[in-house]
């Protein structure tokens, strides 16, 4: 198996409450939170790595904060390549109301890089696309926000740092860096329903992806919460799949997309092209990762989820 490489701009110690049921502007008594090295990136390289995939982490980390979030992912024995900054790493905060059934997060904005940082953390994504043999990459995934005064194109440029490479290159982000991963041609795209509107400005999701398609990207998996996952590709213009669960799960949703994005960078990684193949594997492992207290895992009912999946064909425009 090639390795998954992933990038995670904007990383963070990732704390996760339960908390049986939540009062606004009551106090609450809760256990000690879950704290972990989080971020979009390192969810997706922690989920592969659970089911036996070869990965490599990139992040940056700097501060107090930061020396948390590297002994975590040390002890987590995800392979990884941290560059160190002068900010400190940001946090994100995860209250899951185990009698509403909701969770609300607070995720902090993060810290500007300095210009020779991102030089830093471009130089660590070329040494790892670059390897061979046994740690030979399969597929690029980069994910997340970014932070304050990041380089424009720095998801493109690892679009084009990808395909240099030989290799695909996923991107899970919003605003407009999923346009312009769009435009630099990425193999496949993750949005959410509400990303994909907010970025696109269509909401018929249908229409927002296949903007996304029009403008470059070849595969574009949207998450639509209750109505499942929808699946577009360039190769099959007129209609898309879409895959759901006879019922809605109950759970956990911070790791849902990562999850999804894990299953098709293990796809593509292994030279898996079919849409249908990828979106079956991509909604099951979402739907496994809603049953886990925190993001970055999924439950071991991942194959019997996806044995349960509803695959149609729908036509569009």
């Amino acid at each position: 198996m090639k390795r998954i490489v992933t990038v995670t701009p904007n990383p963070a110690v990732d704390l996760s409450y339960h908390v049986a049921g939540i009062h606004p502007g009551a106090s609450h008594r809760v256990p000690a939170p879950l704290s972990r090295a989080g971020g979009k990136g390192l969810n997706v390289a922690r989920v592969a790595h659970q089911l036996g995939h070869p990965v490599l982490a990139l992040a940056p980390y700097g501060g107090s904060s930061g020396a948390e979030f590297a002994a975590e992912l040390e002890s987590s024995g995800v392979p990884h390549a941290l560059v160190p900054v002068a900010g400190p790493t940001r946090r994100s905060i995860a209250l899951v109301d185990t009698v509403g059934g909701e969770t609300s997060i607070f995720n902090e904005e993060g810290n500007p890089l300095r210009s020779s940082e991102w030089q830093a953390l471009a130089a660590v994504v070329v040494d790892a696309l670059s390897a061979q043999d046994e740690d030979a990459p399969g597929v690029l995934a980069a994910s997340g926000s970014l932070p304050p005064g990041a380089p424009a194109d720095f998801y493109p440029a690892l679009v084009r740092l990808a395909h240099d490479a030989g290799i695909p290159a996923i991107v899970d982000t919003s605003g407009s860096g999923i346009l312009a991963a769009a435009e630099a041609g990425a193999d496949l795209l993750k949005p959410n329903h509400h990303e994909l509107e907010e970025a696109t400005g269509e909401t018929d999701l249908a229409a927002g992806a296949w903007r996304l398609i029009d403008l470059g990207a070849k595969t574009v998996l949207v998450s639509a919460g209750a109505d499942g996952m929808l699946a577009f590709s360039h190769a099959t213009p007129d209609g898309y799949w879409r895959a759901r669960l006879p019922e809605a799960l109950s759970g956990n949703p911070t790791g849902a997309g990562d999850a999804a994005v894990a299953a098709a960078a293990t796809a593509l990684a292994a030279g898996v092209t079919d849409t249908r193949v990828i979106l079956r594997r991509a909604t099951a492992w979402s739907a496994a990762a809603v049953l886990m207290p925190a993001a970055g895992e999924i439950s071991p009912r991942y194959a019997e989820l996806e044995e349960q999946l509803i695959i149609s064909w729908e036509d569009n425009r």
